[in-house]
């Protein structure tokens, strides 16, 4: 599968975007797929994830109530709603993929993901 990240910008405090993740290849429905962010100086880091069967989603507790993931299977994609949006939200924003359903501590970490996409930056000025 090929993942294509985009809809970063820049954005006031308290404001919202929806960044999107195109997936071509194999349905993405047969993936689990996360959004991960990583900041200047800082680790990649979970934000938020979608099991395959789209019925569990996964929150970070730092995006838990301002960010909503989902997906469309019809359109092959995968979204992050994101809003009340802070200066430390700021990063650059990846989606990722892997086939199966891994345990929710491995889900959140970068190694369990075999897809990546090439990453947004999003912005969040006070």
């Amino acid at each position: 599968v090929q993942l294509q990240a985009s809809g970063g910008g820049l954005v006031q405090v308290g404001g919202c975007l929806r960044l999107s993740c195109a997936s071509s290849g194999r349905a993405i429905t047969s993936y689990t797929v996360s959004w991960f962010r990583q900041a200047p100086g800082k680790e990649r880091e979970f934000v938020a994830g979608v099991r395959f069967n789209a019925r569990v989603t996964h929150y970070a507790d730092s995006v838990n109530g301002r960010f909503t993931i989902s997906r469309d299977d019809a359109k092959n994609t995968l979204y992050l709603q994101m809003n009340s949006l802070k200066p430390e939200d700021t990063a650059v924003y990846y989606c990722a993929a892997r086939v199966g359903n891994p345990a929710l501590s491995y889900l959140k970490t970068t190694e369990a993901y075999d897809y990546w996409g090439q990453g947004t930056l999003v912005t969040v000025s006070s």
